[in-house]
């Protein structure tokens, strides 16, 4: 077959992602995707169960064997645990929770205004690091940080006289890029931990880890405060200069502000006090003597503040959002709570279709022992290459890079992957908080460029109001240039963890304890 003159002159990078996007567009919709996963693994166990096949987990004497989903007793199972299994799956109680209080600080304004307070407090020399410092905590805002941070960001950089492209493709690689990291805890930390607390069930263990949504936080943390320094060295050194001088468009609209009101300062002025009153409260009562916050023997490690931290974010989110709303006038009466928090319940419908899937996949790898076996053959393999160390870590990091390429979910990318890699990895020793640590990087940072992501052409939309030729591929080689950088530093980070020994969170280290 014949190329044109046009895909002659494509680059190596932009060949990869058109094969990318070709292949992406092939795979079917994440829910099906589920669908015919679950219709294969029914088939594979049944196989395999009728080849007797057994399994023996490291540190036990008595092996278990491949049970089949198309046999009376994966019938009955089905049949009964259906509904449980959806239900109780852990990720979907524990992000709905922390959406309802999120979308509520969202509707009511609290979110953006705190995102438009810093970005125009910022100077102009400084503009760049406040873009990438935000952009890299939007995770708390869900996918609509994604949405949100660009736009603002384009706005602000036009109104300093900077080039708003760079700050609009800044804001989204930063938030992007930087999806897993950040200093604040949100509805990504609950859906990673969720489905971790599902995987580490697949196979026994002398001593079960602790999984809270905490479990990664000094890492992430950690992540949040270093990687923006190199956000904003990338835009200012790298993007902004590529970019030239900035000539508005003919018939270009003019700009809204992105100053805030006297009415939308005070409103924060007043979430902030709220806010430092109820972390006052809430640490005084975990530290005092006795307190029902401490754990067994007075820990604060394991203790319930950690294990309940959904409700403690929650109430966070909640009272904070409300004073704000109050404030401003966007909540005037008690009706107005309930209604934006449905709200914000109806953007989740398609992961609620999504989790019925992923949940009963989940539910029989786990019952039918295959994900055992697979857990046990995979550590053998890695011990075999000689792949135990920090090698094996990294080699799973470059795994995920590549699938987040194709598959851009983070909860579709961690369900394939948790259930083979946590216990696996458990069985060679490592801690699953270290293990989903690990994982955050490579679903973060290779979404920057992937052309299956939905919010890449929302992005070229907003750009076209400034650059209104701007093509998609243009976007994409625009976006690149914060790929390896972001990879490679937040692998350096990881190995800091790593070789020294570091917490990634309350209570998770590098190896499970002995």
């Amino acid at each position: 077959m014949s190329t044109t003159p046009a895909q002659a002159r494509r680059s190596p990078a932009e060949r990869v992602l058109a094969f990318v996007e070709r292949v992406g567009n092939r795979l079917p919709d994440p829910f099906f995707l589920f669908v015919y996963l679950f219709a294969a693994l029914a088939v594979i166990t049944t196989v395999v169960a009728a080849c007797h096949v057994t399994v023996t987990v490291p540190g036990t004497a008595q092996p278990v064997a491949v049970k089949g989903l198309f046999t009376g007793e994966g019938v009955r199972f089905l049949l009964s645990k259906l509904v449980d299994n959806f239900v109780t799956f852990p990720p979907l109680g524990n992000v709905l929770v922390m959406l309802l209080a999120v979308g509520l600080a969202e509707r009511a304004g609290l979110l953006e205004a705190a995102v438009r307070a810093v970005f125009s407090r910022a100077p102009r020399w400084l503009l760049p690091f406040a873009v990438s410092l935000v952009s890299f905590q939007a995770h708390v805002m869900a996918d609509a940080g994604i949405i949100v941070i660009p736009p603002l960001a384009a706005l602000v950089f036009r109104a300093a006289g900077r080039h708003p492209v760079a700050g609009a493709i800044g804001g989204f690689a930063c938030v992007t890029g930087g999806y897993g990291a950040g200093t604040l805890l949100g509805s990504y930390d609950a859906l990673l931990s969720g489905l971790t607390q599902k995987a580490v069930t697949v196979v026994p263990v002398a001593v079960q880890p602790q999984v809270t949504m905490a479990m990664n936080w000094f890492f992430t943390a950690a992540a949040g405060l270093i990687l923006p320094f190199l956000g904003a060295w990338l835009i200012a050194r790298v993007l902004e200069p590529r970019l030239g001088p900035y000539t508005p468009p003919d018939g270009a609209e003019e700009e809204t502000s992105a100053a805030l009101t006297p009415v939308q300062r005070k409103g924060l002025r007043r979430a902030a006090i709220v806010l430092a009153v109820y972390v006052a409260v809430v640490a005084v009562a975990w530290l005092l003597p006795g307190s029902p916050l401490r754990g067994e023997n007075g820990s604060l490690i394991n203790s319930p503040l950690l294990t309940g931290l959904v409700l403690v974010l929650f109430l966070a989110f909640a009272i904070t959002g409300i004073t704000y709303g109050i404030t401003t006038g966007t909540i005037t009466k008690p009706g107005d709570v309930p209604s934006m928090m449905a709200e914000a319940v109806k953007d989740m419908a398609g992961y609620i279709v999504l989790i019925l899937a992923i949940s009963q996949f989940i539910a029989v790898f786990t019952w039918s022992n295959l994900g055992t076996l697979l857990a046990v053959r995979s550590a053998e393999f890695l011990q075999s290459v000689h792949l135990t160390g920090f090698a094996g870590i990294l080699a799973f990091v470059v795994l995920v890079s590549v699938l987040n390429l194709f598959i851009t979910s983070g909860s579709a990318l961690w369900s394939l992957v948790a259930p083979v890699f946590v216990p696996a990895f458990m069985l060679l020793g490592y801690d699953p908080g270290f293990v989903q640590a690990a994982y955050r990087i490579g679903d973060s940072a290779t979404q920057i460029i992937t052309p299956l992501s939905p919010y890449l052409f929302v992005l070229l939309t907003v750009l076209r109001r400034y650059e209104p030729d701007l093509r998609l591929g243009t976007l994409i080689a625009r976006t690149s240039i914060f790929v390896i950088p972001f990879w490679v530093v937040w692998v350096a980070l990881l190995a800091v963890f790593y070789f020294g020994d570091i917490p990634f969170g309350p209570g998770v280290h590098v190896h499970l304890p002995r």
